[in-house]
């Protein structure tokens, strides 16, 4: 929605306004390149440590603790 996505920062998955896991944001990619960030309204690939449940509809919040 806006923002953007770091590498190394925070994620928390948000299902039906739940936190359902929050981790490290392990690896990002766009358009096969590894990126150090996505601005918002660009696809990307994210990888996120101990989690890969992710399910349309989920939002995505990054932040840095």
């Amino acid at each position: 929605m806006n923002g953007k996505i770091v590498r190394n920062a925070h994620l928390r998955v948000l299902r039906d306004n739940r936190v359902v896991h929050e981790g490290k944001v392990d690896s990002l990619r766009r358009f096969k390149e590894d990126v150090s960030e996505v601005a918002a309204g660009y696809e990307c690939g994210i990888g996120m440590s101990n989690f890969d449940d992710f399910k349309p509809g989920d939002i995505l919040e990054c932040f840095r603790p």
